[in-house]
């Protein structure tokens, strides 16, 4: 059976059950995703240090990985030949800024002009940008940041989020999209702490002076990421869950969620729903934690289709800013970059194509068994030959053949710089 032939049996066969596949294709075509840079270069940034420290750890040795910018630009290009859809965002971290003529930029020094490439980059693809200050890899990131009771440590954190914020703007002035500018610290202590409020209310301090400098809200939306804890801080960390999501609530901000930032037994799938009743807008870093935040490639599994089913389902499309968010050097990174944000697509389109009105009409009713039927029967249901169909029309490949491309790649490309 052909492709055409395939995808027209299966608008049938999802009709049965009053779901439109035509509707679905034409909103997924028109949703973005922000698609993370570091995953290309395994979080290192244009700096120099090579070297990661403050939380972030990189593991795997696969060959390839992007050493400056004109490899990372290159990298991401391919991967962008690959992903439907759109118009999407790149999400980019101050690490990443880009030096001309032997210049030395310290972080709470970043200009606008030191990303102007990344501007250039997003024009020339039709996408937008979000921001991320960068508070680890850095001598003065050996420890506690922006809650520092070392004053000048916790100023220079301070000048590098406000630096941030200023190239939020230019970034949502230049491309003509909102700039998701999020803010995370791995601050925290190994061992249980003498005094746990106190470098909360610094770390409160701190943004509100950040956020304090002015800015236009309708361009640029800043958010704050919790953790439960991480490398070297699993005692105790001071932007718990409870930290972030109050502070963004009375501040007015955007709380952001990633789905290995909680404990094992929470899922972020129950969490959005509950947001949404409060917050006019959240965002999401979509990740695939093994036992903690390990952030593995995203897979298309239970959590990110419940995810993505939760975001549909409560009409919030417009209102969740999505991210992806991982890191895995073992792997071919351009293939895992392409594959995890393809994953979040799939779950979307399965979202999409999940009656959910008519599950939500028997949910009220009290009619569970059948809840519960109709969940079972529509995960069988060929939603691989509407994705195959997606992909077509946005003139890319759908089926593992694109994978053939990466090969392709990597042995013109990828292995040269070895």
């Amino acid at each position: 059976m052909a492709q055409n032939e395939r995808y027209l049996s299966a608008k049938e066969i999802f009709a049965k059950y009053g779901v439109d596949t035509e509707a679905a294709i034409e909103k997924l075509s028109g949703i973005g995703i922000s698609i993370h840079c570091w995953q290309l270069d395994d979080v290192r940034g244009f700096e120099g240090t090579g070297t990661l420290s403050g939380g972030i750890q990189t593991t795997g040795n696969y060959p390839g990985g992007a050493r400056n910018p004109d490899e990372l630009f290159a990298d991401l290009e391919k991967v962008l030949t690959f992903i439907p859809g759109g118009p999407h965002k790149i999400n980019v971290h101050a690490n990443y800024s880009i030096a001309e003529n032997g210049e030395i930029i310290d972080r709470d020094s970043i200009e606008p002009r030191h990303f102007k490439r990344w501007v250039e980059f997003a024009k020339a693809h039709n996408c937008g940008l979000d921001f991320n200050p960068t508070f680890f890899s850095h001598p003065k990131a050996d420890g506690l940041t922006l809650s520092s009771p070392n004053d000048d440590i916790r100023n220079y954190w301070i000048r590098h989020g406000i630096a941030c914020v200023r190239i939020s703007e230019y970034f949502a002035n230049e491309t003509g999209h909102p700039c998701v500018l999020n803010i995370w610290t791995g601050d925290g202590f190994k061992d249980v702490p003498a005094d746990r409020m106190g470098p909360r209310q610094r770390y409160a301090d701190s943004i509100d002076q950040i956020i304090g400098c002015g800015y236009d809200k309708s361009k640029v939306y800043v958010t704050v990421e919790s953790k439960v804890f991480g490398i070297g801080v699993e005692a105790y960390t001071v932007g718990s869950a409870e930290f972030a999501l109050s502070y963004a609530m009375t501040r007015g901000i955007t709380p952001l969620m990633d789905n290995g930032h909680y404990h094992p037994t929470e899922v972020v799938s129950d969490k959005i729903p509950a947001l949404l009743c409060f917050s006019d807008k959240i965002a999401l870093h979509i990740t695939r934690p093994i036992r903690w935040d390990s952030d593995h490639v995203v897979a298309y599994d239970d959590e990110t289709r419940e995810m993505m089913k939760e975001v549909v389902r409560c009409n919030a499309l417009d209102r969740v800013f999505l991210a992806t968010d991982y890191f895995d050097a073992s792997i071919n990174r351009v293939a895992a970059l392409a594959m995890g944000v393809r994953n979040v697509q799939k779950a979307l389109l399965n979202a999409l194509l999940t009656p959910n009105a008519d599950l939500k009409a028997l949910q009220d009713s009290g009619d569970l068994t059948k809840v519960f039927i109709m969940q079972e029967e529509i995960k069988t249901l060929p939603m691989g030959d509407v994705w195959m169909e997606f992909c077509a029309r946005n003139g890319v490949i759908g089926c593992s053949k694109w994978f053939d491309e990466v090969l392709k790649y990597e042995k013109e490309v990828l292995l040269k710089r070895v």
